[in-house]
């Protein structure tokens, strides 16, 4: 907690200054005061204004100190974060060490990105915000609505968190919209015990979450769809909901991308990528369904519906469909055993990564700012960040913080899963989410999809699609 107490303490002296020097004038302007200054208040005089000058120090260094006493948060339900009980636990601390108060709004992936804009437009946004990059940089962010947070890094800060991770939290104009708390990979998952009442699991590797190969992937789908004489995988397109798990199948199915290396353009528009659509297009067991989105396809396979998942991770692993009925099974009690996507060959997936932190948004109130700042360090760079971290159920962007005083790197060591999860976090992927025109990007490809889904050409509708992209064009 030093740099948030050297705030605090700024903030306090210098709110005193403010005081002392109200009285002080006041006294000056009164004809029966006495001019004369004593030795003793000489150095008490000297003591203040070394404190000022301190106090003016962390100023410089950390940015306006006169912080509000309450702000808004508005949080995407990133594990426990999206739990207002698991919140409210964080939050209490943040306002015991600080005496900031927290109102908290709670926001989902149906109608939230609405919502933020909605607000925006309006003049009527939150001061913080908890999400991704490719909203807070890729799309707030470069239109002009964040706060550029990059005296909250220093060079311990930058040293400490993961290149990659904090990579995406910049702008094109060389800004820090974003200050990371957690990051994880993406996967897919199955479930084990039909695999194996099936027998498909003859075409996977159970210790290395990997498929043998795309063919591989496709023969499980069939002997699973053979078994139960239903649907075993839904490409959801209803909306945008979760759609990296759809984009990680394509593109690792045949090598296909999604994104130019630069972020400036999409590549979907490949002939790999064309050969995914029309395999999976084509798998009796694989139903492309426009009437859902991911967490309905989660729902859906957690009551045993479905009997794969491409919109999975750790936090779902954790807590299938956040049930709280036990980690790593089914409403039915099944196993379920998370997979990294199929490619051709079974060499290393590219994993789509997530990435989630903080950023403010500029609501032109310095002192609210101030305390954004401030709820961003406790959460991100103190004593209390292991809890933050955990509250999320991913994996903590950094291993020490506070100036590399506080080791983190062991908060989960305890659990079992979270140990073998990590079995797929070298498989991150690069993290395309920041390519220009990405709000458009999202949604040319749910609807392409839908497209597809209802018979029109594969080729002819990603061409269209990635262009309309590129155009960014969103509706």
């Amino acid at each position: 907690m030093k740099k948030i107490l050297a705030l605090v303490l700024a903030m306090l002296m210098a709110l005193s200054l403010v005081a002392c020097g109200s009285s002080s004038d006041d006294t000056a302007t009164d004809d029966t005061s006495d001019s004369t200054t004593t030795e003793e208040e000489s150095g008490t005089d000297e003591e203040e204004a070394d404190a000022d000058a301190e106090a003016d120090a962390e100023v410089e260094e950390t940015g306006d100190v006169e912080a509000a006493d309450s702000i808004t948060l508005w949080t995407y339900p990133i594990g426990g974060w999206g739990t207002e009980e698991t919140v409210n636990a964080l939050i209490e601390g943040f306002t015991a060490e600080t005496g900031i108060s927290v109102t908290v709004e709670y926001l989902d992936y149906t109608n939230g990105d609405e919502k933020v804009n909605t607000a925006l437009a309006a003049g009527e946004g939150p001061d913080l915000i908890m999400e991704g990059p490719e909203r807070l940089v890729a799309d707030w962010g470069a239109s002009g609505y964040m706060v550029d947070i990059s005296d909250l890094l220093d060079d311990t800060d930058i040293a400490e968190i993961n290149s990659a991770a904090l990579d995406a939290c910049y702008g094109d104009d060389g800004a820090v919209y974003e200050y990371p708390l957690v990051m994880t990979a993406h996967c897919m998952a199955i479930n084990k015990t039909v695999f194996e009442a099936a027998g498909a699991m003859q075409y996977l590797d159970e210790e290395t979450h990997l498929w043998n190969s795309s063919e591989d992937f496709f023969a499980a789908v069939q002997a699973v769809y053979e078994y139960t004489g239903s649907t075993v995988g839904a490409i959801y397109c209803g909306g945008q909901g979760g759609d990296q798990g759809t984009r990680a199948l394509v593109n690792n199915l045949y090598g296909g991308t999604f994104a130019s290396e630069d972020h400036t353009s999409y590549t979907w528009n490949s002939e790999e990528n064309i050969q995914a659509l029309e395999a999976l297009v084509a798998c009796e067991g694989i139903e492309f369904d426009a009437s859902i989105v991911g967490g309905d396809e989660i729902a859906q396979f957690y009551q045993g519906t479905l009997n794969m998942a491409f919109c999975w991770n750790i936090a779902q692993q954790l807590d299938p469909n956040t049930a709280g009925t036990g980690s790593g099974l089914t409403l039915n009690g099944d196993e379920i055993l998370f997979m990294a996507f199929p490619t051709e060959d079974g060499s290393d997936p590219e994993l789509c990564g997530g990435i989630w932190g903080f950023g403010i948004f500029n609501n032109g109130d310095d002192a609210k700012i101030a305390a954004a700042k401030l709820f961003i360090q406790y959460m991100c760079d103190s004593e209390a960040t292991a809890d933050a971290v955990t509250a999320a159920n991913y994996f903590a962007v950094r291993d020490t913080v506070v100036d590399g005083t506080v080791d983190i790197s062991d908060i989960w060591a305890d659990n079992e899963i979270m140990n073998e999860y990590n079995i797929l976090m070298q498989y991150l992927g690069d993290y395309y989410q920041v390519t220009t025109n990405w709000t458009a990007a999202r949604y040319q490809w749910w609807n392409m999809l839908q497209v597809i889904g209802a018979g029109g050409d594969v080729a002819e509708a990603v061409e269209t699609y990635a262009s309309n992209a590129d155009a960014g064009i969103s509706e």
